[in-house]
């Protein structure tokens, strides 16, 4: 079977998207299929990834809210591309303006590939919930977003699938009347994230930096400096938590949107930013070496570093909106009124009071290579394979 991914969202400095495509690449060329990613990028070129494996680079323009991401904004390249690929399934993983060109592209084209928008983003928690939540309701919010909802069921009309990473979504998606809805949770990479990666000596390097003694909790945080991710408030939270208990927080990831961190941080020495970590080994040995995650982002349709986390052995503490809290649910994790954070300081209290207890937990965890198999067989590629039971107890519901 040959798979073209139109990803929106891949870019070479990107996070929790690109860490899936990349294994996404490698799992479905080593499962016999071809794999082709088109994305939005600084020049036309190709990649090869393997024998079966290739990114094909569209030159593109730079997204104005977020200048590290671009967007496909040439029509009639996309779909060249499209032709010449003649793919079985296209996959399209943004709901706006790739999505509608994708299924211009099929009734142009008059192709019998599948198509299947794979929900990677939930823009209306990231942007309308969190700028309105304050003052109306999440249905308020929907009835005057309805325009959108009108432009996803036009896009249920048109695929043939929409996957969802997480139940709550599912659950919002139906409720918007979608109805070729299933969901897939993602996974986290095969064999990188384990409690046996914990290090006694690197968590009192990082409780030092902290300027804290070993007595302290030690919070991690992972993910780039955007307004959705609220990396301000966890400053915040860790803060306010720090008046009652020793409690230090690293938060680790980098971007153009700091300055709302650092002033959050202001001259807190138990709280400290440091720049993304590329090394993927790096990065489970700090995380596996923490004592609980926090997370601040209620717009996650997954949430890769939550399940990262949970594989490292960690308690998770998260909003209790969107896949975070999903998997913390499921993890014995703590959640909180999604930006709030005298909450979230409560939750971590919470967890500071139990930690002993809960860390190095050895959990199942769903890898990404589930998650591809589901996907495959969603797609008839292969037998259907259950991973319900194994994932009820492990990463999700």
């Amino acid at each position: 079977m040959k798979i073209v991914d139109v990803c929106a969202f891949y870019t070479p400095t990107g996070g929790g998207v690109r860490t899936y495509i990349d294994r996404k690449l490698v799992a479905l060329a080593d499962r016999g299929h071809e794999i082709v990613v088109i994305a939005p990028g600084e020049e036309d070129r190709e990649e090869r990834r393997g024998p079966n494996a290739r990114v094909r680079w569209q030159r593109s323009p730079r997204f104005p809210l977020d200048r590290s991401y671009r967007y496909f904004a040439d029509r009639d390249a996309l779909h060249a591309m499209l032709d010449e690929e003649d793919a079985d399934v296209v996959e399209v993983s943004s709901p706006w303006r790739s999505a509608s060109m994708v299924a211009d592209w099929r009734t142009r084209s008059g192709s019998r590939a599948r198509l299947s928008l794979i929900a990677h983003a939930d823009p209306l928690s990231a942007y309308a919930y969190r700028w309105f939540g304050n003052v109306a309701s999440t249905h308020a919010i929907d009835r005057a977003f309805d325009w959108y909802w009108r432009h996803l069921r036009r896009l249920d009309a048109q695929f043939d699938h929409i996957v969802s990473a997480s139940e709550s979504l599912t659950q919002r998606l139906r409720e918007g009347g979608l109805r070729k809805v299933t969901t897939d949770p993602m996974g986290v990479e095969p064999g990188q994230f384990s409690p046996r990666l914990r290090d006694p000596t690197l968590r009192r390097e990082m409780l030092a930096l902290c300027g804290l003694g070993e007595d302290a909790l030690l919070l991690i945080g992972v993910g780039r400096h955007a307004p959705e991710k609220r990396w301000d408030m966890v400053a915040q939270a860790a803060a306010i938590a720090g008046t009652q208990a020793p409690v230090g927080l690293l938060i680790i990831g980098g971007g153009s949107r700091q300055r709302r961190v650092i002033e959050a941080i202001g001259d807190n020495p138990h709280v400290r930013l440091l720049e993304p970590v590329r090394d993927r080994g790096a990065v489970a040995r700090l995380m596996a070496s923490a004592d609980a995650l926090i997370h601040g982002c209620e717009a996650e349709t997954f949430c890769f570093v939550a399940a990262e986390a949970i594989a490292s052995g960690l308690t998770l503490i998260a909003p209790d909106r969107g896949g975070a809290a999903d998997l913390a649910c499921a993890n014995d994790g703590a959640l909180y009124r999604s930006g709030d954070a005298q909450d979230a300081a409560e939750a971590i209290l919470a967890v500071a009071r139990t930690i002993t207890a809960s860390v190095q937990r050895r959990r199942p965890v769903r890898t990404m290579d589930d998650h591809f198999d589901a996907l495959l067989a969603l797609y008839g590629a292969a037998p259907a394979i259950d991973h319900t039971r194994r994932y009820q107890q492990g990463t999700g519901r």
